[in-house]
């Protein structure tokens, strides 16, 4: 299945898993998509190993937690944040390091003060290596950290060559 890009999201500066001078993060790229989808593009690194040659199953938590969490703001023109209430991850199939993965989730359900969502970490190949499901709290930012601040160095949106304009992936059941 092709998805189209609609938009990238914004990266930090240290976050973990978007954060563009983190020395140890995963700098993952968000895309939002025409089919109401957000696909994150990252590459893990030796340094975020469990076990030699495997992502840490708990950083491929964090991706599918913060790619889920980021995904109540397609298409919206004013940040909505999420904080985690509930996550549960499935592991099917070991996630190699030293090259590109996809996470890909959607909104299964939302109201005024909740929303809930799912996805998948996708190998290269197509295969899905984890699946997620997740509840999160609808709140203003400045309840969640005082010291957030959107400047412009910290909260971007960065282009790159290496941006695409659409993702293929298999259809994920």
């Amino acid at each position: 299945m092709i998805h189209k890009v609609t938009a990238k999201q914004q990266n930090s500066k240290m976050c973990f898993i978007c954060g563009l001078n983190n020395n140890f993060g995963l700098k993952a790229a968000f895309y939002e998509t025409d089919k109401d989808e957000l696909i994150t593009i990252f590459t893990p690194l030796q340094e975020h190993q469990g076990y030699p040659g495997r992502l840490h199953g708990g950083i491929a938590a964090a991706v599918l937690d913060e790619t889920i969490g980021r995904n109540i703001n397609l298409g919206r023109s004013e940040q909505v944040w999420g904080v985690t209430l509930e996550f549960n991850i499935k592991f099917k199939k070991p996630i190699p390091l030293d090259k590109e993965l996809k996470a890909v989730s959607r909104l299964t359900r939302e109201n005024r003060r909740f929303f809930e969502g799912s996805g998948e970490i996708v190998l290269s190949n197509g295969d899905i290596a984890a699946t997620a499901k997740g509840k999160y709290l609808k709140m203003p930012i400045k309840k969640i950290s005082k010291d957030f601040t959107a400047q412009p160095d910290e909260w971007l949106v960065v282009e790159s060559e290496k941006d695409p304009e659409t993702i293929k992936l298999k259809q994920i059941e």
